[in-house]
């Protein structure tokens, strides 16, 4: 190479950003969104967006990649419940059933006295037997009869090592020895309450599905108290009913006691006064409802009278009917009016047919319109005949009512007079029947109630006692390691979803497909902690060489003319293997005979030199600054088609060098001498120098690093490259891991047995 400067560019071009240049390839390198492949990507997009359907895989491919975690919860519940099962106090269950009937055997009948004899069968009753089951008042009287001792109810009060740790937080004073008669029994009764806690909290009441019985269930630490307390409750249970049904029956035949001395007395002076009226006034009682024959007459009358009127109503009606022309159907059945008007339709239809013929004053229709004239004459007779029988009925009823207004009008006065003397016996007659009613009544009901108070019908029996139980109820280690697992899987599984959820970080090539809309170019593996950058790149059969083999063979579809001429390697933020990518493409176009440049373009935190083990006294920096010529820039790298400029001493405004046209310049020149420009960038975020840079070359390629580099991010540099007009030809995605992501990418291999292939295999299952 000759020893020449980098030409000066444009009076005027040193502070700004550099114009984009125009290359004889450049057209072709365009916004990956016009390319074939992301044409193909956009198609895929509207595909996912379009299909309404779960994706399942990608589910399974979460719960894959948080296996570790999911199998740490559940091992860590199943632990805590294999625990809690084996520390915890068991728990013994005795059962007795019950046979609930709503009404026992009916010795005698006596409605209304003894509670729920109503008839039928409903809910409510049993949904009230079982709360009378469950209530204070039963469970008092258990404790009561069943005395429990203090060792017993220690014994019964012991909550395991749970409850005794928490009971020493709420620390309660211990009985002291030796206290007053009044503390003696202020213990007793405290020691009743909690006897009456413990039957109340170990019962349970279980219903026997479609029948009428019952499973009174009790649970404590002891097998024999729970026994016990269960036959207790059920004995308890019926002896109150019992209890109940005698009271309401004592009560119910001393209330009636009363109240027939009281109405004994009442009918004695009701019948005294009906006499002593009766016998004054002189009425003799004739009829069995009191009344006298006048009454009696003119109660048939007033019969006889609402008959008339009713007919004469409708004879009023049917001659209201018949005045204004429509006759009542029975008198138009009877006559000849219907035969009638059919044969003048029969003849005005004739007529209207001839007269379509013939005129009116033709003798053939002069002859049918007298006779359709003769047929009116005769239905007018008819209807006026009709009329005439209707109106007669009408002023026979008229009469006829007239003579029984007439008539009762004459035995009023009569029945007056009597019945003005017989209000005052009517009164005291009705009393006395409805006293001796009465009286009859509350008799007959004291005698039942007297005979059913000695009869206690039960409607409650036992079916089976409780016996002691051979094993604990609870807690049941099958029980519990099967809500251990399923809890321990829900919990493991929601917070694995939960971590995916809160990860805002690419790490698959969809995740850059659907967030970026970038075409993947690569996939490089992670490597493992004992490998190392410059091993695995030297060994040309590792899946680390191969992939950026692949990112090679796919950066020469990404125009129509091939590799960019120029190309720029940056990231959205450091550390994401910018350096290691451009090396890696460098050498790998090497091998296909094209001669390339490196240039490290990372101004202010430099790498190249320290992975080729390069220094120089000149850079790019000193190149751009024009303190040194090209060649004196560039260094031998040991292959003699690739060659390097390193970055150089750090300038204080390498923003302000890299918007100089002497980028410009050593790019025009670059790609003259070179078949390839690479140029390893600095990050984008924070930095002004890769947009430059990426507006100076003829393509960009966005290296992103697997569940690392956040969305936002990768986002906020792809706008900050988008709008410096850069060529993004697409994205890389690095330190990809498939059995930490869950899957492969998505054409159905592994990268990383695919990239073994011919060589050793490095993974194994998946």
């Amino acid at each position: 190479m000759t020893d020449e400067r980098l030409p000066a560019g444009p009076a005027g071009d040193e502070s700004r950003l550099p114009a984009r240049h125009d290359s004889p390839h450049g057209g072709a390198l365009a916004h990956p969104r016009a390319s074939g492949g992301m044409l193909s990507l956009e198609l895929q997009d509207e595909q996912r967006r379009d299909d309404d359907e779960i994706d399942l895989l990608a589910y399974w491919h979460v719960l894959v990649k948080r296996r570790r975690l999911i199998i740490g919860v559940l091992a860590a519940v199943v632990a805590l419940a294999l625990l809690v099962t084996l520390t915890s106090t068991p728990i013994y269950r005795a059962t007795t059933v019950l046979q609930l009937e709503k009404e026992g055997i009916q010795v005698v009948q006596v409605n209304g006295i003894q509670p729920g004899d109503s008839g039928g069968w409903d809910p409510e009753f049993l949904q009230t037997q079982y709360e009378l089951i469950q209530s204070r008042a039963l469970a008092e009287r258990v404790a009561n009869e069943l005395d429990v001792d203090p060792a017993t109810l220690s014994k019964l009060e012991d909550s395991g090592w749970l409850g005794r740790m928490l009971a020493l937080l709420h620390p309660q004073a211990k009985p002291q020895p030796g206290r007053a008669p009044a503390d003696s029994r202020q213990d007793a009764a405290r020691q009743m309450r909690e006897v009456a806690g413990i039957i109340s909290a170990g019962l349970s009441v279980e219903p026997i599905r479609n029948s009428r019985l019952v499973r009174i269930n009790f649970d404590s630490p002891s097998p024999q108290f729970s026994a016990r307390a269960a036959n207790a409750i059920a004995e308890g249970y019926i002896a109150a009913g019992l209890e109940r049904r005698f009271g309401a029956s004592s009560y119910a035949k001393t209330y009636l006691e009363d109240q027939l001395r009281l109405t004994k007395a009442k009918l004695e002076e009701s019948e005294r006064k009906l006499v002593e009226f009766a016998q004054k006034e002189n009425l003799v009682n004739t009829g069995e409802q009191g009344q006298s024959l006048a009454a009696q007459n003119l109660t048939q009358l007033n019969a006889a009278l609402a008959t008339a009127q009713d007919q004469r109503i409708r004879a009023q009606a049917r001659w209201q009917q018949a005045a204004s022309g429509a006759m009542p159907a029975d008198m138009l059945s009877n006559s000849n009016v219907r035969a009638l008007q059919q044969q003048k339709g029969l003849l005005q239809a004739q007529y209207q047919l001839k007269l379509q013929t013939f005129k009116p004053e033709y003798p053939e229709m002069l002859q049918l319109k007298s006779q359709l004239d003769e047929l009116d004459r005769q239905i007018g007779k008819e209807l006026a005949a009709i009329r005439t029988s209707v109106k007669a009925e009408y002023d026979a009823a008229v009469r006829q009512e007239q003579m029984l207004n007439g008539q009762i009008a004459a035995l009023r006065t009569q029945a007056l007079d009597v019945d003005g003397r017989s209000i005052q016996y009517n009164i005291l007659k009705r009393e006395v029947d409805t006293n001796r009613q009465l009286y009859d009544g509350l008799l007959q009901r004291y005698k039942e109630v007297g005979v059913a108070g000695d009869v206690r019908a039960n409607n409650i029996s036992i079916i089976d006692r409780a016996e002691v139980p051979t094993s604990r109820f609870k807690p049941s280690l099958t029980m519990n390691l099967a809500i251990g697992l399923l809890l321990g899987g829900v919990l493991g599984v929601l917070l694995a979803f939960l971590l995916e959820f809160l990860d805002d970080t690419l790490k698959t090539p969809e995740d850059i497909e659907q967030k970026l809309k970038l075409p993947v170019l690569g996939i490089i593996p992670k490597l493992g902690p004992k490998e190392n950058v410059a091993e695995v790149a030297a060994n040309p059969q590792s899946s680390f060489s191969e992939a950026y083999r692949s990112v090679r063979t796919a950066l020469q579809f990404a125009t129509d003319h091939g590799v960019p001429k120029t190309l720029l390697v940056t990231s959205s933020g450091p550390g994401e293997g910018k350096s290691t990518t451009a090396l890696a493409l460098a050498r790998n176009l090497t091998q296909l005979g094209k001669r390339v440049l490196l240039v490290d373009a990372d101004l202010r935190n430099p790498s190249l030199h320290k992975t080729l083990g390069l220094r120089a006294e000149f850079g790019l920096s000193n190149l751009l600054a024009g303190a040194c010529a090209f060649n004196a820039a560039v260094q031998e790298t040991g292959d003699e088609r690739l060659q390097v400029i390193l970055a150089g001493p750090l300038p204080p405004n390498p923003a302000e060098l890299l918007s100089g046209s002497k980028l410009v310049s050593l790019l025009t020149v670059g790609g003259e001498r070179y078949d390839h420009v690479i140029l390893d960038g600095p990050p984008v975020l924070g930095l002004a120098d890769a947009p430059i840079l990426s507006n100076a070359v003829d393509g960009t390629l966005l290296v992103v690093t697997s569940a690392r580099t956040k969305i936002s991010a990768a986002q906020s540099a792809l706008k900050r490259l988008l709008a410096a007009r850069a060529r993004i030809v697409g994205a890389l995605l690095t330190k990809y891991d498939a059995r930490t992501a869950g899957y492969g990418y998505g054409y159905g291999y592994r990268y990383d047995s695919y990239y073994a292939y011919g060589g050793k295999p490095r993974l194994t299952k998946g």
